[in-house]
Protein backbone atom coordinates (compact mmCIF):
# COMPACT_ATOMS: atom_id res chain seq x y z
CA UNK A 1 0.00 0.00 0.00
CA UNK A 2 1.31 3.71 -0.77
CA UNK A 3 2.14 5.60 2.17
CA UNK A 4 0.08 8.87 2.75
CA UNK A 5 1.01 11.89 1.41
CA UNK A 6 2.20 14.00 3.83
CA UNK A 7 -0.20 17.24 3.61
CA UNK A 8 -2.83 14.60 4.55
CA UNK A 9 -1.57 11.86 7.15
CA UNK A 10 -4.75 11.81 9.19
CA UNK A 11 -7.53 12.46 6.58
CA UNK A 12 -8.53 15.70 8.20
CA UNK A 13 -8.35 14.36 11.62
CA UNK A 14 -11.00 11.59 10.88
CA UNK A 15 -8.13 8.70 11.07
CA UNK A 16 -6.03 9.51 14.16
CA UNK A 17 -4.97 6.13 14.19
CA UNK A 18 -1.81 4.62 12.58
CA UNK A 19 -1.04 0.86 13.21
CA UNK A 20 0.42 -2.02 11.26
CA UNK A 21 -1.94 -4.09 12.65
CA UNK A 22 -5.99 -3.79 12.83
CA UNK A 23 -8.53 -6.10 14.34
CA UNK A 24 -11.40 -6.38 11.83
CA UNK A 25 -14.39 -7.62 13.41
CA UNK A 26 -17.52 -8.55 10.76
CA UNK A 27 -20.73 -9.18 11.26
CA UNK A 28 -20.36 -9.41 15.05
CA UNK A 29 -23.41 -6.82 15.77
CA UNK A 30 -26.41 -9.64 13.85
CA UNK A 31 -29.50 -11.02 15.58
CA UNK A 32 -28.86 -14.27 14.04
CA UNK A 33 -32.18 -14.50 12.99
CA UNK A 34 -31.57 -16.59 9.67
CA UNK A 35 -32.78 -20.43 9.01
CA UNK A 36 -30.39 -23.32 10.17
CA UNK A 37 -28.59 -21.13 13.12
CA UNK A 38 -29.70 -23.65 15.81
CA UNK A 39 -25.57 -24.58 15.85
CA UNK A 40 -24.30 -21.23 15.48
CA UNK A 41 -26.38 -20.06 18.37
CA UNK A 42 -24.41 -22.98 20.29
CA UNK A 43 -21.24 -21.27 19.19
CA UNK A 44 -22.24 -17.70 20.25
CA UNK A 45 -21.29 -18.02 23.79
CA UNK A 46 -17.40 -19.15 23.26
CA UNK A 47 -17.16 -16.79 19.78
CA UNK A 48 -18.25 -13.46 21.91
CA UNK A 49 -15.98 -14.50 25.04
CA UNK A 50 -13.08 -15.09 22.53
CA UNK A 51 -13.35 -12.18 20.40
CA UNK A 52 -14.00 -9.95 23.18
CA UNK A 53 -10.55 -11.21 24.89
CA UNK A 54 -8.88 -10.85 21.97
CA UNK A 55 -10.11 -6.95 21.30
CA UNK A 56 -9.48 -6.68 24.79
CA UNK A 57 -5.76 -7.54 24.32
CA UNK A 58 -5.68 -5.48 20.86
CA UNK A 59 -6.83 -2.30 23.05
CA UNK A 60 -3.78 -2.84 25.32
CA UNK A 61 -1.36 -2.68 22.66
CA UNK A 62 -2.82 0.09 20.09
CA UNK A 63 -4.60 -1.89 17.66
CA UNK A 64 -7.75 -0.66 16.37
CA UNK A 65 -10.35 -2.18 15.97
CA UNK A 66 -13.06 -1.83 12.84
CA UNK A 67 -16.62 -2.95 13.03
CA UNK A 68 -17.30 -4.21 9.14
CA UNK A 69 -21.20 -5.35 9.28
CA UNK A 70 -24.27 -5.45 7.18
CA UNK A 71 -26.62 -3.01 6.97
CA UNK A 72 -30.42 -3.74 8.03
CA UNK A 73 -33.52 -3.33 6.12
CA UNK A 74 -33.55 -0.05 3.71
CA UNK A 75 -30.16 1.25 3.95
CA UNK A 76 -29.86 4.28 5.97
CA UNK A 77 -26.26 4.23 6.89
CA UNK A 78 -27.43 4.40 10.91
CA UNK A 79 -25.29 1.86 12.72
CA UNK A 80 -27.11 2.62 16.12
CA UNK A 81 -30.32 1.23 14.58
CA UNK A 82 -28.75 -2.12 13.70
CA UNK A 83 -27.42 -1.96 17.16
CA UNK A 84 -30.36 -1.59 18.88
CA UNK A 85 -33.07 -4.13 16.96
CA UNK A 86 -29.74 -6.76 17.70
CA UNK A 87 -29.66 -6.02 21.74
CA UNK A 88 -33.63 -6.53 21.58
CA UNK A 89 -34.73 -8.62 24.37
CA UNK A 90 -36.27 -11.18 21.73
CA UNK A 91 -33.11 -10.94 18.88
CA UNK A 92 -31.38 -14.88 19.00
CA UNK A 93 -27.96 -13.09 18.66
CA UNK A 94 -28.55 -10.60 21.77
CA UNK A 95 -26.19 -12.47 23.85
CA UNK A 96 -22.85 -12.28 21.10
CA UNK A 97 -24.10 -8.34 20.33
CA UNK A 98 -23.64 -7.66 23.95
CA UNK A 99 -20.26 -8.95 24.53
CA UNK A 100 -18.93 -6.89 21.39
CA UNK A 101 -20.69 -3.00 21.44
CA UNK A 102 -18.38 -0.92 19.54
CA UNK A 103 -16.41 1.58 21.88
CA UNK A 104 -16.16 5.13 20.98
CA UNK A 105 -12.71 4.92 19.60
CA UNK A 106 -13.71 1.64 17.07
CA UNK A 107 -14.60 2.46 13.51
CA UNK A 108 -17.44 1.34 12.20
CA UNK A 109 -18.10 0.50 8.07
CA UNK A 110 -21.71 -0.33 7.37
CA UNK A 111 -21.25 -3.16 3.89
CA UNK A 112 -23.99 -4.55 1.41
CA UNK A 113 -22.48 -7.48 0.79
CA UNK A 114 -20.22 -10.47 1.57
CA UNK A 115 -16.61 -8.56 1.07
CA UNK A 116 -15.82 -6.01 3.72
CA UNK A 117 -13.84 -3.76 0.63
CA UNK A 118 -17.20 -3.81 -1.48
CA UNK A 119 -19.18 -0.47 -1.94
CA UNK A 120 -17.09 0.58 2.02
CA UNK A 121 -14.61 3.07 2.81
CA UNK A 122 -11.95 0.21 4.03
CA UNK A 123 -9.73 0.47 1.58
CA UNK A 124 -9.25 4.45 2.50
CA UNK A 125 -8.78 3.68 6.62
CA UNK A 126 -6.31 0.76 6.19
CA UNK A 127 -4.16 3.23 3.28
CA UNK A 128 -3.87 5.85 6.24
CA UNK A 129 -3.79 3.62 9.11
CA UNK A 130 -0.55 1.85 6.80
CA UNK A 131 -1.90 -1.04 7.42
CA UNK A 132 0.15 -4.20 6.52
CA UNK A 133 -1.44 -7.48 8.81
CA UNK A 134 -5.31 -7.68 9.42
CA UNK A 135 -6.66 -10.01 12.23
CA UNK A 136 -10.01 -10.90 10.89
CA UNK A 137 -12.79 -11.99 13.47
CA UNK A 138 -16.82 -12.55 13.18
CA UNK A 139 -19.18 -14.22 11.11
CA UNK A 140 -19.47 -16.68 8.50
CA UNK A 141 -16.32 -18.57 8.08
CA UNK A 142 -17.43 -19.55 4.81
CA UNK A 143 -19.29 -16.52 3.60
CA UNK A 144 -17.97 -12.81 4.54
CA UNK A 145 -14.99 -14.27 6.65
CA UNK A 146 -13.94 -16.27 3.09
CA UNK A 147 -14.65 -13.22 1.42
CA UNK A 148 -13.06 -10.63 2.84
CA UNK A 149 -9.60 -12.83 3.58
CA UNK A 150 -9.47 -13.04 -0.05
CA UNK A 151 -9.26 -9.72 -1.20
CA UNK A 152 -6.88 -8.44 2.11
CA UNK A 153 -4.65 -11.38 0.43
CA UNK A 154 -4.67 -9.78 -3.32
CA UNK A 155 -4.09 -6.36 -1.53
CA UNK A 156 -0.78 -8.23 -0.54
CA UNK A 157 -2.27 -7.09 3.70
CA UNK A 158 -0.98 -10.58 6.18
CA UNK A 159 -4.49 -12.21 7.17
CA UNK A 160 -4.93 -13.68 10.57
CA UNK A 161 -7.69 -16.03 10.96
CA UNK A 162 -8.14 -16.82 14.71
CA UNK A 163 -9.72 -20.18 14.28
CA UNK A 164 -11.63 -19.94 17.62
CA UNK A 165 -12.75 -16.16 16.70
CA UNK A 166 -15.17 -16.95 13.44
CA UNK A 167 -17.56 -19.51 13.03
CA UNK A 168 -20.04 -21.07 10.71
CA UNK A 169 -23.15 -22.53 10.46
CA UNK A 170 -21.81 -26.03 10.63
CA UNK A 171 -18.48 -27.31 12.18
CA UNK A 172 -17.95 -28.72 8.75
CA UNK A 173 -18.18 -25.40 6.66
CA UNK A 174 -16.20 -23.89 9.46
CA UNK A 175 -13.42 -26.69 8.95
CA UNK A 176 -13.79 -26.24 5.06
CA UNK A 177 -13.27 -22.74 4.75
CA UNK A 178 -10.27 -22.35 7.27
CA UNK A 179 -8.57 -25.47 5.56
CA UNK A 180 -9.15 -23.11 1.66
CA UNK A 181 -8.41 -19.85 3.50
CA UNK A 182 -4.92 -21.43 4.81
CA UNK A 183 -4.24 -22.98 1.13
CA UNK A 184 -5.29 -20.57 -0.84
CA UNK A 185 -4.63 -17.08 0.60
CA UNK A 186 -1.95 -17.86 3.16
CA UNK A 187 -3.68 -17.02 5.96
CA UNK A 188 -2.72 -18.17 9.69
CA UNK A 189 -5.81 -19.74 11.57
CA UNK A 190 -3.75 -19.64 14.91
CA UNK A 191 -6.21 -19.76 18.10
CA UNK A 192 -6.26 -16.35 19.74
CA UNK A 193 -4.54 -17.63 22.34
CA UNK A 194 -1.30 -18.03 20.58
CA UNK A 195 -1.55 -15.02 18.66
CA UNK A 196 1.59 -12.95 19.68
CA UNK A 197 0.23 -9.41 19.25
CA UNK A 198 3.36 -7.92 20.60
CA UNK A 199 5.03 -9.71 18.20
CA UNK A 200 2.76 -8.34 15.60
CA UNK A 201 3.09 -4.70 16.41
CA UNK A 202 6.44 -4.15 16.32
Amino acid sequence: MRSPVSKNQDLHGNVPDSCSVVLLLVDVINDLDFPHNSALLKAVPALGSNISRLKSRCRALGIPAIYANDNRGRWRSEFTAVLNHCLEPGAPGRRLVERLVPEATDYVVLKPKHSVFYATPLDTLLFYFRAKTMILTGLTTNACILASASELYVRDLKVYVPSDCVAALSQQEHRDALELMRKSFAVDTTPSKRVDLRKLVR
